[in-house]
């Protein structure tokens, strides 16, 4: 290769058309006249300039990416690449479509290993967040398939390509670029024998499109909240306990909510049969009813379709120690355990309960989340370490006696949506249990909160409950208006941090 002095990524002209032409010759050896027509490229240039560019290399063409705009919602699932360019002419192109359909993308191969491609599928999506555009899309082959085609289905050679147990140098480039496959397109593009003429749709998501998505993402970006607030009253046994939460977990339900959130021990009631014992056997005693809870629980996450945060239960290790935990049900059939690390004085004196040790975020179809147990919430390092995990939701579930033990855990979960930049989510319980030691009276007040800033409730409220009443509490937010506060917002929390003079980090 001869020494680079200039590397620059620039408008297609028709000027460049013989030198694009067998630039394309050159890459596409194996597929004879793969090549655009110079009328199909002034048809493009015409009609969308800025999606079509080039690279040059010392004045040269080493990498061209050409692209149409379309009404993706308006695609055949089934389209194949001469549906996509309207037999080759580009009259699917429109200037109110959503999508960037990339139409061409190759390097020339010496210059292949420059990363030359990553800045072409780069630009377009600058172009995309430019234009406000809800993604990219396009069908890319898979050159290797030929090698497999008599052992495995596409679908099953893309599993393997996924697992990087084989390599398609297509496939791997694009998966390595953000772009996630979505569907075996059949019958895609003709003569290329070495996919056996199958394709891949692949797709990009724009994070700052700021209009709703119409179309199925693999992330939810509208996420809807099912707060419990939930009333603390007498129960004979476990089957009362779940009836009643099967009851609400049926109501967010059918309100198409993606998280039922219970409070922290909102199993207390069962204490009352062992009342007669002391506090800290009773707890013990309860701890003997959580596996079976959540076994439960993540058996109506699947039945509801619903992922469910446990609130919190006493647990005791192999340790034979006793912690506060809960459980993130997830509706795929999947369960995640998450620890309080901050117990309450009370808790430490009155039951003998420890702090736990581990900290993380989870991964959900509605993104990344987090959850702190009450009083883990007053404690701010802790959600910021989740927040630079990339955390858009926390949930903390709280059970406090007093209004002003509710003030703290309220006002501390505010601020930390303030100085995340994500949604807070708390819910309690309400009532009293005359018959439970150390758990008398409950005061809560359930909650979402936001950050403050002009896409937000003003006082960065999205919802409230009515304060000491048995309810649900439905709440949608917007994952996409805080990718926006991120860059665009008045202040930044999280960019404007001076990490040059502190540093915070996990243990």
């Amino acid at each position: 290769m001869e020494d680079i002095e200039n590397v620059e990524l620039t408008y297609l002209s028709l000027d460049d058309y013989q030198e694009l032409k067998a630039a394309m010759i050159e890459s596409y050896s194996s597929m004879p006249d793969s090549y655009w027509r110079e009328h199909q490229i002034e048809t493009l240039i015409k009609q969308f300039p800025e999606g079509q560019v080039v690279i040059k290399i010392n004045n040269q063409i080493a990498g061209c990416a050409l692209s149409i705009i379309v009404d993706y919602n308006k695609l055949d699932d089934a389209h194949t690449y001469k549906d996509i360019t309207g037999n080759y002419t580009f009259n699917t192109h429109t200037k109110n479509g959503d999508v960037i359909y990339g139409v061409e993308v190759f390097v020339k191969p010496e210059y292949r290993g420059l990363r030359l491609g990553r800045r072409l599928y780069d630009y377009r999506k600058e172009l995309c967040e430019r234009l406000n555009l809800r993604g990219l899309a396009f069908g890319g082959r898979i050159p290797n398939y030929h090698k497999y085609s008599n052992e495995l289905s596409p679908k099953q050679y893309i599993e393997k390509v996924k697992r990087k147990e084989i390599h398609d140098p297509v496939l791997n480039f694009q998966i390595s670029n953000d772009f996630h496959p979505t569907r075996v397109l059949k019958n895609y593009l003709e003569g290329d024998t070495n996919s056996e003429d199958y394709a891949v749709l692949l797709e990009w998501d724009n994070i700052y499109y700021e209009k709703k998505q119409k179309k199925a993402a693999t992330t939810k970006k509208i996420v809807r909240l099912g707060l419990i607030q939930w009333q603390m009253r007498p129960y004979k046994n476990l089957d009362e306990v779940m009836e009643q939460a099967e009851y609400f977990i049926d109501a967010v339900s059918g309100y198409r909510s993606d998280f039922a959130l219970f409070p922290e021990f909102f199993n207390a009631p069962l204490m009352a049969i062992d009342n007669h014992l002391s506090e800290p056997e009773a707890i013990r005693n309860l701890a003997k009813h959580t596996a079976e809870i959540v076994q439960r629980f993540s058996q109506l996450a699947i039945s509801y379709n619903i992922n469910i945060i446990t609130g919190s239960m006493p647990e005791i290790a192999e340790n034979n120690r006793l912690y506060n935990v809960g459980y993130l049900c997830k509706r795929d059939g999947t369960t995640e355990r998450y620890e309080k690390l901050h117990v309450t004085p009370d808790e430490a004196k009155v039951w003998g309960m420890e702090g736990g040790t581990e900290l993380k975020t989870f991964d959900t179809d509605c993104g990344k989340i987090g959850i702190l147990i009450c009083y883990d919430s007053e404690f701010p390092e802790l959600s910021r370490l989740l927040a630079d995990e990339g955390m858009d939701l926390l949930f903390v579930p709280f059970l406090t006696d007093t209004q002003n033990g509710y003030s703290r855990v309220r006002h501390c979960a505010q601020a930390r949506a303030i100085e995340n930049e994500c949604y807070v989510a708390i819910a309690g319980s309400v009532g009293n249990l005359p018959k439970v030691h150390n758990m008398d009276i409950q005061f809560a007040q359930s909650m979402v909160f936001t950050p403050c800033d002009f896409a937000f409730p003003a006082n960065g409220i999205k919802a409230e409950a009515t304060p000491n009443t048995e309810m649900i509490l439905i709440a949608d937010v917007d994952i996409d208006l805080l990718r926006n506060l991120n860059q665009f917002g008045s202040v930044k929390n999280l960019k404007d941090r001076r990490k040059d003079i502190f540093d915070l980090r996990k243990l």
